[in-house]
């Protein structure tokens, strides 16, 4: 499995962490993290999340669109299994998968790092 860029971990916890959305730790992100279920970044922070990464690590994201993924605007049903179960349980994810489908995730910025655009 590949692994997530240092610096991209850095941003993503330090983003988590200065919005106070959540506690992330860096060591525990991997390439299959969803930015809007795993950690919580939806709606219009997910728009403020990508501008502010496209900032920090010169990123074109003037081809970017939502049709290729579909808006990020979370699920009342899993907020409410977070909230009674907590995040920590590998069956509280499974049936969060099952609830909301995972719209973007770590990989898609990683690979904008490489190549320098975000499509």
């Amino acid at each position: 499995m590949e692994e997530v860029l240092p610096e991209l971990k850095e941003f993503i916890a330090g983003y988590c962490e200065r919005y106070k959305i959540q506690k992330v730790d860096p060591e525990a992100l991997t390439v299959d993290t969803s930015i809007d279920l795993d950690l919580d970044i939806f709606d219009i922070e997910i728009d403020l999340f990508l501008a502010e990464f496209a900032d920090t690590f010169r990123i074109d994201n003037s081809k970017f669109t939502w049709y290729k993924y579909g808006y990020p605007k979370g699920s009342v049903g899993v907020e409410v299994m977070k909230t009674v179960f907590g995040y920590r349980y590998t069956w509280v994810k499974k049936v969060a998968n099952k609830l909301y489908k995972p719209k973007f995730k770590v990989q898609n910025l990683q690979e904008a790092m490489k190549t320098g655009r975000l499509v």
